[in-house]
Parts: C-alpha cells; sequence; structure tokens
C-alpha cells in the first residue's frame, strides 16, 4: 500500500500543519511517511501545499506527479492539481472558497463547505482540520481517531485546549463527505 497526498492553498490555512497531522497519524501506526512542504516567498497569502506519501514498505520517492488524493483549500489549488490528478483518485474542495464544479467526470469530486462548518464550530483557522477530515473519507488507511490521537500526542501542551474543537472539525468534515459519497453510490 502507498497513498500519495497533496494539500494545497493560501499560507495561512494550515496546510501545511494538515499535512503534518495525517502524516503523524500514520507514522504512530507503523507506517513508512514521507512529508515534503512548499510555500512561496510570501508566506501567509502566498501558495502553500505539502506532499504527504504514507506506505507500508520503504518509500522510494516522496515527489509526485499525478496524485490520487488531493485537498484544494482555494480555487487556485483547484484549478492546478485537478488537472493533475490519477483519474478514480479523490479531489476534496473547500467550496466556500470555489466558485466552479469540477471539470472532469473520472475522479471524484467531494465539495464540501470548509470555512462554514469550521465558523459554526466557532473558529474558522479549523477549515484544515474540516478538511483533512473529509479526506479521510477516501482515505480508510487513516482513521478519524488516528488523527485525534496524533493531535493529541503531537500538540504542544499550550495549544491541548483546542483539542475538543479539532475533534469536532475533523468529524464535521468526515461527515460531510460520508454524506456526499453515500448520495453518489
Amino acid at each position: 500500500m502507498q497513498k500519495e497526498i497533496i494539500i494545497s492553498g493560501f499560507g495561512g490555512q494550515g496546510v501545511l500543519f494538515a499535512g503534518q497531522v495525517v502524516a503523524y497519524a500514520a507514522m504512530d501506526t507503523g507506517k513508512e511517511v514521507t512529508w515534503i512542504p512548499s510555500y512561496g516567498p510570501e508566506m501567509r497569502g502566498g501558495t502553500a501545499n505539502c506532499t504527504v506519501v504514507i506506505a507500508d514498505q520503504e518509500i522510494g520517492s516522496p515527489l509526485v506527479k499525478h496524485p490520487p488524493l488531493v485537498i484544494a483549500l482555494n480555487l487556485p489549488s483547484f484549478d492546478k492539481y485537478e488537472a493533475l490528478m490519477q483519474p478514480g483518485g479523490t479531489l476534496v474542495v473547500n467550496e466556500s472558497m470555489v466558485d466552479r464544479g469540477a471539470k472532469r467526470d473520472d475522479i471524484n469530486a467531494i465539495f464540501i463547505p470548509a470555512n462554514e462548518i469550521a465558523e459554526q464550530i466557532g473558529d474558522r483557522k479549523l477549515t484544515n482540520m474540516v478538511a483533512v477530515g473529509a479526506l479521510l473519507a477516501a482515505l480508510p488507511e487513516i482513521t478519524v481517531e488516528m488523527i485525534e490521537a496524533a493531535l493529541k500526542a503531537h500538540l504542544p501542551e499550550r495549544h491541548q485546549h483546542l483539542l475538543p474543537k479539532n475533534y469536532e472539525a475533523l468529524r464535521g468534515g468526515f461527515e460531510c463527505a460520508k454524506e456526499q459519497t453515500a448520495v453518489a453510490a
């Protein structure tokens, strides 16, 4: 098993942290993992993405040209990665920041109102965790509980009070994506 994931959005949306949490969840359960961040010189407000590769065996290359799994938190990310995805892949789209549907019909596009779900929980900064939760609907190798354990284990002590809302965001995204995939089936 090898799963390749790209998470992309604007700097400041928690893109790199989302990738780290997924990588930690896999690593903590004994999987081989790579995590590669990439961001523009502007940092906050510029483009940011990260690549996470999870495998049962040693990873030959951490580079991913045609990802099977993508989270696009904004329109530029959606435009870029929709075209690069493997046929049959899953693209989680933050429809709060995207004003069009998918152009391809050979991928599974899951549109979730990530910003709105995060705002209902009380913190727009949770948009990234909503999107990670939605991704888990297409990534059975990593469960919501595994992400929760990774957050608890790796979040600094000063941020531990944020765990309940992060858990709520994960579950909100997961449930939203599950509803969509059940309707599509």
